[in-house]
């Protein structure tokens, strides 16, 4: 039994596992299960983590399971194949489920009018909710049924492809995308060494501008202040970093 918007009703909670990826995410990993703890399932994949990742997650009552890294897409792959349930929440661990999301899925999981849906992230920068630079509501796929949809097999920036046309739900989850400047920094540097694309000076040149004005002036940064111009200016750095590596 669970009470949604004060009607008790009964759900089979069976057909729903919470699966996320994990390597040294002690600092994240508590609240990410405990914001999925709705689920019948939490399962972990854990890529050799020299942390106390594991240990946590299994206190909380997670399924915890290892696997050699094999790449974002072909990893959260794995961790579908590897879940009870056909259907399935793919949750990062800087992200959380708040209790208005956790009632929407609930109460679509009854009777699911698609095969996936789109979930919106409210991403935290630097301890602020950014609503500006285009950066909600930042949709992907998370909710689906593994049977019609799988991660395209990427290096980064993976996403769900699905057989079938998704949903969206209305509610959004909460992404901690970065504490400070520093880590924002480093992780864009590194997921920049990834990308592919092709080198371009020219483009390394025009196109970090074009960046900046676009999330800066054109996606109302300027409304977030010192936030919105802090984020502009280091997108358009990875924009920089994309094309000159």
């Amino acid at each position: 039994m669970s009470l949604l918007n004060g009607i008790r009703v009964s759900i089979n909670m069976n057909n729903l596992s919470v699966v996320i990826i994990t390597k040294n995410e002690e600092k994240f990993i508590s609240d990410a299960i405990k914001s999925a703890s709705f689920a019948n399932e939490v399962l972990i994949l854990d890529s050799g983590s020299s942390d106390n990742t594991c240990e946590i997650a299994k206190s909380l009552g997670a399924k915890v399971l290892f696997q050699e890294w094999l790449g974002f897409g072909a990893q959260k792959n794995k961790a579908v194949e590897l879940a009870s349930n056909d259907w399935v929440f793919v949750l990062d661990s800087d992200e959380r489920i708040p209790s208005e999301l956790k009632k929407e899925i609930l109460a679509v999981l009854i009777k699911p009018d698609a095969d996936g849906y789109f979930v919106s992230r409210l991403n935290n920068f630097f301890g602020k909710d950014i609503k500006t630079c285009g950066l909600y509501p930042d949709y992907s796929i998370r909710l689906f049924n593994r049977n019609k949809g799988t991660f395209n097999d990427v290096l980064v920036h993976e996403s769900v492809q699905m057989k079938t046309n998704p949903s969206h739900l209305k509610n959004h989850m909460i992404h901690l995308a970065y504490d400070s400047i520093d880590e924002f920094i480093q992780k864009q540097n590194r997921y920049s060494s990834l990308n592919h694309k092709k080198k371009s000076l020219l483009k390394a040149i025009i196109n970090p501008y074009w960046t900046f004005f676009k999330l800066f002036i054109i996606k109302r940064g300027f409304l977030d202040g010192r936030h919105g111009f802090i984020i502009a200016k280091l997108y358009a750095q990875y924009t920089f970093w994309k094309y000159i590596k």
